[in-house]
């Protein structure tokens, strides 16, 4: 276990949201009692999140577990709800008070007020009924992290509606792979955008989307670019706002896996299963509620944004930013927190490094006093990135290391308001998240590395896959392994006292006589050095360890292979000394930035890259290509 890098007050549970709800239900102690009750009595559980935040059913559920079989374990019956009504309660906060705060580097910064919110939701959502939008038809967003796409998301869900989004730096065969399986009617899309100092036009993309999406009726237009080009202002239409009553489990949005290997997977959300699971990871986990300023750095294209859009349902103001994290510097995000007065920062771990690497001091640079507490996601963040944040962000605030994933649009394992911060370490499984490590027998297993599976049922989880009618390709993605059990992919070691550390996808795993390590500790030792600005390790099947190095500017390889090889040497074990290390120019990453190590070792294998990886859930394709030549 690492150096305790932070402890909370001694009055934590008195302070925090997580305190009230425990003597709420009569569940005072600690939290590890706590998280056995959420995980042996799921319905118990999960029925306490609904009566502890008030769910406003508008026909009530006859019961709150009908099936706790997997999959298809079936949540709260007949009940009819609507996750926007729920977002727009706002709870606690005064229809004057400041709810939305969008940032870009395309226009001035924009505020929507709670009662401001609510009335453009009400016009949006008139001129998609105007335009034949009915319950259960799908509107689709090419769209970034602007006030008009959460408007138009809340909108949609309103009427009951299925969204989805793509972000505009998506090209056009990777939006039309998603959006062909869903068959948008409605498509709502900027005219382009602004990265940083570039204009990046869309029309052209947004044009051949269309050609290629016979379902969709209508073009709308935000002038984001070109305000002469808009037409989502004269969509609108004047009208009360209304909340369809849809079923527990009725589509809330798609989102997509990143689809590195054929078409992305459509995965479809329902209102209630993510409404509860947001409440209880915003307001319980993070700690938020009215006062509060909530941001996390996301596109729509990942489900961050997601995440961060439900903020308003525990009474937290969110904050949206639009442009290039790093421009004109590094810091710009950091200069956001300082001006937006944010109270949760949310981001990634390879942010994070990146800042470190930087020499970065946000703490000493910005006025952060607001901040209390520090989101990262994305990929595991090493102890290093944990000491930097105690000692250049601040010293005070709460560092929140969390894993989940898209299938589920939320964290399972994360942290919670009384548990201390231990350096490289995930501090808990979360409430009703019943995360254990299986041995490849399906033994769960305590300090040792093992699958990550979650075996007891969470509403999060996916109401299935779009399309899929016998549930078929569903079964196949997460429970083919382990039947009746979930199976994420991830390799983890979960602790005695409950702290977690994830060591990367255990499909990527490096294993070498007998010796099984996560990629995550290998990138963790070879980009701490000042040299290597990024990496890619892959274990081919003949027993081979590739390494793969981006080198900063005016470093040759042949000058520092043998330093790299003594660092892998030291701080891992001579197992893990690469047989061949080579300089690449970049390391190919998905649209929401994870690195590729299967579709590269696929390549390595002889198969074409076409084959390997769909180019269109890629970020930058061309990197891939570069790996055919080895």
């Amino acid at each position: 276990m690492g150096t305790v890098l932070w402890t909370a007050p001694a009055d934590v549970l008195e302070t925090s949201r997580i305190g009230d709800y425990m003597r709420a239900v009569g569940r005072e102690g600690d939290y590890a009692g706590l998280w056995r009750w959420s995980t042996e009595d799921v319905a118990g559980f999960w029925r306490s999140i609904w009566d502890y935040f008030g769910v406003v059913a508008h026909d009530p559920p006859t019961e709150t577990l009908a099936d706790p079989g997997m999959p298809g374990a079936r949540w709260f019956p007949g009940a009819t709800l609507n996750y926007a009504e729920h977002v727009l309660r706002m709870p606690g906060v005064g229809d004057d008070e400041p709810i939305v705060h969008a940032y870009s580097q395309s226009r001035d910064p924009q505020v929507l007020t709670a009662r401001q919110l609510r009335h453009e939701v009400a016009r949006v959502a008139a001129g998609l009924r105007a335009l034949g939008v009915a319950q259960g038809d799908r509107v689709a967003a090419y769209a970034p992290n602007i006030a008009e796409t959460y408007v138009l998301m809340l909108a949609a869900a309103s009427i009951g509606a299925v969204f989805s989004s793509c972000a505009p730096e998506f090209g056009a065969r990777s939006v039309i792979d998603r959006w062909q399986q869903i068959e948008p009617t409605v498509l709502v899309a900027v005219d382009g955008y602004r990265y940083g100092d570039k204009a990046v036009p869309r029309a052209d993309e947004v044009k051949a989307v269309v050609a290629a999406l016979p379902s969709v009726r209508h073009l709308v237009t935000i002038g984001y670019l070109d305000p002469a080009t808009d037409t989502f202002e004269a969509m609108k239409r004047d009208a009360p706002l209304e909340f369809a009553a849809v079923p527990f489990d009725h589509p809330l949005y798609v989102l997509y896996s990143s689809g590195t290997t054929g078409l992305p997977k459509p995965i479809v959300h329902g209102h209630g299963g993510i409404l509860l699971e947001h409440l209880k990871m915003l307001a319980l986990h993070c700690d938020l509620g009215p006062g509060d300023r909530f941001f996390w750095f996301s596109t729509t294209g990942w489900m961050m944004w997601n995440f961060l859009a439900s903020g308003p349902a525990v009474g937290a103001a969110i904050v949206l930013f639009d442009g290039n994290p790093g421009w004109p510097s590094l810091d710009a995000l950091w200069q956001l927190a300082e001006d937006a007065g944010i109270t949760y920062f949310g981001t990634s771990a390879p942010f994070l490094l990146a800042c470190r690497k930087a020499g970065l001091t946000p703490g000493r640079d910005h006025d952060l006093s607001a901040l209390r507490g520090l989101g990262s996601t994305g990929a595991p963040l090493p102890p290093e990135g944990f000491d930097w944040v105690y000692a250049s962000v601040s010293d005070s605030l709460q560092l929140q290391s969390i894993s989940g994933g898209t299938d589920v649009c939320t964290g399972f394992v994360g942290s919670a308001p009384m548990l201390p911060v231990h350096s490289g370490s995930i501090a808990c499984r979360c409430l009703g998240a019943k995360v254990e490590a299986y041995t490849p027998e399906g033994k769960p297993v305590i300090g040792e590395l093992g699958e990550l599976v979650i075996t007891a049922p969470m509403p999060s989880m996916p109401v299935g896959f779009w399309g899929d009618a016998d549930g078929s390709k569903y079964r196949e993605a997460y429970f083919d392994v382990f039947p009746g059990v979930w199976r994420h992919g991830d390799w983890i070691t979960i602790a005695d006292d409950g702290t977690c550390v994830i060591t990367g996808r255990s499909d990527a795993t490096l294993n070498r006589g007998g010796v099984r390590l996560g990629t995550a500790e290998f990138y963790s030792v070879v980009e701490a050095l000042p040299y290597v600005l990024d990496s890619l390790v892959v274990h081919t099947d003949d027993d081979r360890l590739l390494l793969f190095v981006v080198l900063a500017d005016f470093v040759r390889l042949d000058d520092v292979t043998a330093a790299i090889r003594a660092e892998l040497r030291g701080a891992l074990s001579p197992r893990h000394v690469p047989d061949e290390i080579h300089a690449v120019a970049a390391v190919p990453r998905t649209l929401s930035g994870k690195k590729l190590e299967v579709p590269v070792k696929r390549i390595l294998a002889g198969m074409p890259v076409d084959r390997a990886a769909a180019r269109g859930a890629l970020a930058n394709p061309d990197a891939l290509t570069a790996f055919e030549r080895f």
